[in-house]
C-alpha cells in the first residue's frame, strides 16, 4: 500500500463498538495501514495487573504498534473521564507532532466524546469545603432533608436521584452552591461542537452474534486465568477501589467473600457483560456520529476496507481545500 500522510494536524480516527467487537485488533490493523499509533479509550485498561478481566493487548498482538495509556494507573487509585479528557489531548499532539496518525480505541463512550467534542466537566464545579460541609448535614439531619431542598432547587436532578444514593445527592446540592446552576444547566450546551476532525468507526454486529461472542471471550478468560488474577488482587489487601467494580473482577470477588459459587460468578460476568455490551451501543448511537462497519467481516479485509475509505475521504477533502 502507498503511505498515507495526514497533512491535516486536527485529523483523529476513532474506533467505537461493544465489547468483544474487534476494536483492538482492528486498531492495530489501521495503525499499519495508515502509519498511526493507538491511544486506550477504555477505562479500566488503565489499570496495571487488570489485564485478562479487562482484555488488554497483549505486545504479541500489538505487532510493533506503539500503544498509549495502558497500565498507567495503579489499581488503588481512581480515574475520571476529565483525567481521560486532559492526557489524551495531550498525547494526541504529541502523536501529530511525528507525523502519526492518533487512533482512539475502546469502548468507554463518555471517554471518547469528552476527547472529540468539547466536553466540560462538573469537576469545575467543586468545592471540597461544601461537599465536606454538606455530608456533615447529612450525617446529622438526614438524606430527607436534603432531597427536600434538591427538589425544590434542581427538581429535574432530584427526580433521577434515589435519596439513599448519598453521594450523588451531595454533589447535586455541591454544584448548585459552587456554580449557582444546577447540573443541566452547568453542562448545556456542552460536548457537541468537535475539537478535531474526528471519523468514528463504529463495529456493530447482530445481537446474537455479539451475545455467544461475549459468552465465548468469558470462557476464554477463565481458562487464561481471571480467577487467579483476581486472587493476585485480593491477596494484595485491594479493596473497595474504583478498578474492582469492573466486570469480571467484582463478580469473582463476591466468589472470594463467599456470597456466590465460581459458577455463579462467571454466568454473572456474562450477563452483566451482555448487558454492558447494550448501553455501549445506546451511548455510541445516541451521542455519537458513527460511520458503521459490520464486525462479522474477516478483521484484515474489513481493516484494509476501511483504510481504503478513509483514504478516499482524506483525499477529497483535500482536493477540496486546493480548489478553494
Amino acid at each position: 500500500m502507498d503511505e498515507f500522510v495526514m497533512t491535516n494536524s486536527q485529523e483523529v480516527l476513532a474506533i467505537a463498538g461493544p465489547t468483544a467487537s474487534g476494536k483492538t485488533a482492528l486498531a492495530v490493523g489501521l495503525a499499519h495501514c495508515l502509519d498511526g499509533e493507538v491511544i486506550n479509550g477504555d477505562a479500566m485498561q488503565v489499570y496495571r495487573g487488570l489485564d485478562i478481566g479487562t482484555a488488554k493487548i497483549t505486545d504479541d498482538e500489538k505487532k510493533g504498534i506503539p500503544h498509549h495509556l495502558f497500565d498507567i494507573k495503579s489499581p488503588e487509585e481512581s480515574f475520571s473521564a476529565a483525567e481521560y479528557q486532559k492526557l489524551v489531548r495531550e498525547k494526541i499532539s504529541e502523536i501529530q507532532s511525528r507525523g502519526k496518525v492518533p487512533i482512539i480505541a475502546g469502548g468507554t463512550g463518555l471517554y471518547m466524546q469528552s476527547v472529540l467534542f468539547d466536553y466540560r466537566f462538573t469537576e469545575a464545579a467543586a468545592d471540597l469545603g461544601v461537599r465536606k460541609r454538606l455530608e456533615q448535614e447529612l450525617e446529622l439531619s438526614g438524606a430527607i432533608q436534603l432531597y427536600d431542598r434538591l427538589q425544590l432547587l434542581d427538581p429535574e436532578s432530584a427526580k433521577k436521584i434515589h435519596p439513599n444514593n448519598h453521594r450523588r445527592l451531595v454533589r447535586a446540592l455541591e454544584i448548585i452552591e459552587v456554580s449557582g446552576a444546577t447540573k443541566a444547566v452547568h453542562e448545556a450546551d456542552q460536548g457537541s461542537t468537535p475539537m478535531y476532525n474526528a471519523f468514528i468507526i463504529g463495529l456493530e454486529l447482530p445481537r446474537e452474534k455479539l451475545y455467544a461472542r461475549i459468552d465465548q471471550r468469558v470462557d476464554q478468560m477463565i481458562k487464561k486465568g481471571l480467577y487467579e488474577e483476581v486472587q493476585g488482587l485480593w491477596g494484595q489487601g485491594i479493596r473497595n477501589v474504583q478498578s474492582i467494580q469492573a466486570i469480571g473482577y467484582k463478580e469473582l470477588y463476591q466468589v472470594l467473600e463467599g456470597t456466590i459459587s465460581e459458577e455463579e460468578a462467571i454466568e454473572l460476568i456474562k450477563k452483566n457483560t451482555r448487558h454492558y455490551a447494550k448501553r455501549q451501543m445506546t451511548y455510541f448511537r445516541n451521542k455519537l456520529e458513527v460511520n458503521w462497519f459490520d464486525a462479522t467481516i474477516e478483521m484484515s479485509t474489513l481493516a484494509e476496507k476501511i483504510c481504503k475509505e478513509v483514504k478516499e475521504i482524506h483525499l477529497r477533502a483535500a482536493n477540496t481545500k486546493s480548489r478553494h
